[in-house]
């Protein structure tokens, strides 16, 4: 099976998913930060489907860039600005052409963790 790439974000102040957070995917190459995906999470805080599918995946260096700020704010977590979080950006690389790739994020207005998923 060929690789994919997915995400998905957890509220974990509120202790439920992010629902509306915009996340943009950027490969990291040569050319620079080239914009390959945008979407939005639904109310699972999931992409409605992967953000690399399958007839799009290649290997290397990407960036996701999670628009918690926007986020934040819109759910009323948001406190005076500028906000501690904004834009989060997690750089990662893919090795291994036929892997299933998943970079959740776990998000609070003062802190977030991530990891390699499956």
């Amino acid at each position: 099976m060929a690789g994919y790439l997915t995400t998905h974000v957890l509220d974990t102040a509120r202790g439920c998913p992010a629902e509306g957070l915009k996340i943009t995917l950027f490969a990291l190459d040569e050319a620079g930060r080239v914009p390959l995906a945008e979407m939005v999470t639904n109310a699972d805080g999931r992409t409605d489907s992967p953000i690399l599918p399958v007839e799009r995946f290649r290997t290397g260096k990407f960036e996701l860039v999670f628009a918690a700020g926007d986020y934040l704010r819109a759910s009323g977590q948001g406190a005076a600005e500028p906000l501690f979080l904004d834009e989060i950006p997690i750089r990662f690389g893919m090795n291994d052409a036929e892997a299933h790739c998943h970079v959740p994020l776990l998000l609070s207005p003062y802190g977030y963790s991530t990891y390699r998923g499956s």
